[in-house]
């Protein structure tokens, strides 16, 4: 089964209204208000939707913020049964503090083809490959690059490994520095981290590290349209994580998870500037209108490209 293609401009002006509410925030040190600003923007576009959807990938637990929560229906109900993963404002320090990369997020697939993830830590890794065996979460990170020079037919010390610079990986930077590759460290933002292995403009050729579990299932979905790897394994730190993860039905807390099991058929992936990034430029305000950069893909029909677009306010 597919996603009707109409979907994709609904689902553009969806993260475009949610970037632009957001945008009026960015600078003001206020996290919280430039969430809860794209999150009402988000939900509002959302039931107007002719959908009968359902988050199953919610946001802001962990920043304690304003959610579009797990389980809440959104849409007009006549129309398909839609999974809704959602990150209104991916990168809530680059609003604050505006800087570059803050985006909004949100992927649609058909009910139960989207992985139901918990709010917690995943370690991942994304590479352009599409063949098993040449990158993988149990490889070495000396292999993972070996591998990967190879199958690129590149000198190792040119690769570039995109991942979060954060102290829990300061031993994997270590080693891929001593191995001679590159590193591209970001401070937040892993959607953006692991689509920037799509294209060889971005110049990344591995994204790797531990970052959030709902950002890797978003991330999934658009790089299942660009036929990359991708393979992630959540984390679960306590009883409570565990329990919680038992209740959206994961029973093995070792397994890892492939590209196809967390997004499973078709789906629409949109990502819109809310500040210029390496993936899309921001919000442009205007009197009357503003335009916006949504990075956007549609597997079924092979449409990845970037969308810009004017809105009137």
């Amino acid at each position: 089964m597919t996603i009707d293609k109409k979907f994709i401009d609904q689902l553009i002006e969806v993260s475009s209204r949610a970037a632009y509410a957001s945008s009026h925030i960015v600078g003001k040190n206020d996290k919280i208000a430039a969430d809860k600003a794209a999150v009402d923007a988000m939900r509002q576009c959302l039931n107007k939707m002719d959908i009968n959807g359902k988050v199953v990938i919610g946001e802001g637990e962990l920043d304690e913020a304003p959610m579009l929560y797990i389980g809440e229906e959104l849409g007009t109900k006549n129309g398909p049964d839609i999974d809704i993963a959602v990150d209104p404002l991916e990168g809530t320090n680059f609003a604050a503090k505006n800087l570059p990369g803050a985006l909004s997020v949100i992927s649609i697939a058909e009910r139960n083809n989207l992985f139901h993830a918990p709010e917690t830590y995943m370690n991942k890794i994304a590479a352009k490959v599409d063949q098993k065996n040449i990158v993988d979460l149990d490889f070495s990170v000396k292999k993972n690059l070996d591998n990967l020079a190879q199958y690129k037919n590149k000198n190792i010390e040119d690769l570039t490994v995109c991942i979060l610079d954060r102290s829990r990986h300061k031993k994997i930077i270590e080693e891929i520095h001593n191995n001679s590759s590159k590193t591209k460290l970001i401070t937040d933002g892993d959607v953006a981290g692991a689509l920037l292995v799509t294209n060889d403009e971005f110049k990344v050729d591995l994204f790797l590290g531990i970052g959030g579990g709902p950002e890797g299932v978003l991330a999934a979905s658009a790089l299942d349209a660009y036929g990359c790897f991708f393979q992630g394994k959540f984390l679960f730190e306590n009883k409570n994580d565990k329990q919680r993860a038992k209740s959206m039905g994961i029973s093995d807390f070792e397994k890892k998870y492939s590209l196809n099991e967390i997004v499973s058929g078709d789906s629409i992936f949109c990502a819109t500037g809310i500040t210029s990034g390496d993936l899309v430029s921001g919000i442009q305000s205007y009197d009357k209108s503003f335009t916006s950069e949504t990075l956007v893909t549609h597997k079924n029909s092979n449409f990845k490209r970037k969308v810009k677009r004017e809105y009137n306010i």
